[in-house]
């Protein structure tokens, strides 16, 4: 009797021994389960927050600022300039036309008096040729005339040099740097900036560009605002780059060590490319350049939204402390 209650409770105790072991693992496989179920929440969460921070930084990027006209770029069997954005470019293309005017003139010039030497004076209508080794009135005339000419061309270029040379007080600061091999871009005003890089031919669609923009859109443009006066404060980081906007009739190189600047006020709204123009390496030609001009109110909106994506200091803190 003994024997069998001591037999009867050990098989109670065992069973009992054996279902709180299977409780207790199946709590513990409930309390992993349970764990693993909050990292992945926590995760989603944290990939939420990122997407939803990088589809902020998305809308921002492009508000206000698509479906821009491209104004500058190189078009197939171009020959000319580019439509000029700026009051530079109209006077460098006016200064290079004039002076294309002079060196049509003097070649005209040249033609008519070689034809007229060469009809007059050939062996058959001049079989005694004159013995006089010098002419006093052509000597003079050969010199003083060249003079005058670089006189007139110094005269209307050098102004257009200086107006370009001659830095004023800026709207926008913008510092940009070259690297092997792409810019980055600081808004010195707001303390932020970012980096610009070569988009690839299947990104073209998604970045809003057309197909033949390849080798001249990028992943993030330079945004500025019609007709404020831009100053781009220019170098580079490791061999020298040349920042250029044929439209804007700009050209600075960019030497490690050294800042220099440019300046511009574009006057139309739209897309303007450019193009590094320093032989700087075996990936030169894929460091374009893309520059957005947009309405005061669209520069706004998409400086606050860059000042919020890359932490630079707000627009009112700016304006408080000028105060």
């Amino acid at each position: 009797m003994v024997s069998k209650c001591t037999e009867t409770t050990g098989i109670l105790l065992t069973f009992r021994g054996g279902a709180v072991g299977g409780l207790e693992n199946r709590l513990m496989t409930v309390g992993e389960q349970g764990k693993e179920m909050r990292e992945q929440n926590t995760l989603s969460g944290l990939w939420a927050v990122f997407t939803s921070i990088f589809a902020a930084g998305a809308a921002f990027a492009g508000e206000g600022i698509e479906n821009l006209e491209t104004v500058g770029k190189p078009t197939p069997g171009g020959t000319g300039f580019q439509p000029a954005g700026t009051e530079l470019a109209r006077d460098v293309q006016w200064l290079d036309g004039m002076i294309n005017v002079i060196i049509v003139a003097i070649v005209v010039f040249v033609v008519i008096l070689l034809t007229i030497v060469a009809i007059r004076y050939n062996r058959r209508a001049n079989p005694e040729p004159a013995r006089f080794t010098h002419h006093t009135p052509i000597e003079v005339a050969w010199t003083v005339v060249p003079i005058i000419i670089l006189m007139f061309i110094g005269a209307l270029s050098l102004p257009v040099l200086f107006k370009q040379q001659t830095i004023p007080e800026a709207d926008v600061t913008i510092k940009v740097t070259g690297n092997q091999w792409y810019w980055s871009y600081e808004y010195v005003d707001y303390d932020f900036g970012f980096d610009s890089f070569l988009l690839e031919r299947d990104q073209l669609e998604e970045y809003g560009y057309n197909p033949d923009e390849y080798l001249l859109a990028t992943d993030t443009a330079v945004v500025i605002p019609v007709g404020k006066t831009i100053v781009m404060q220019v170098t580079a980081s490791d061999v020298i780059h040349s920042w250029t906007i044929p439209a804007f009739g700009v050209k600075q190189d960019g030497v490690p060590g050294r800042l220099a600047e440019l300046w511009f006020t574009a006057e139309r709204e739209g897309v303007y490319f450019g193009q590094c123009s320093e032989l700087c390496g075996k990936d030169h030609a894929y460091m374009p350049i893309t520059v957005k001009v947009v309405s005061e109110e669209a520069y706004r909106k998409w400086l606050d939204g860059a000042i919020e994506e890359y932490a630079g200091t707000p627009r009112n803190v700016i304006v408080a402390s000028n105060n």
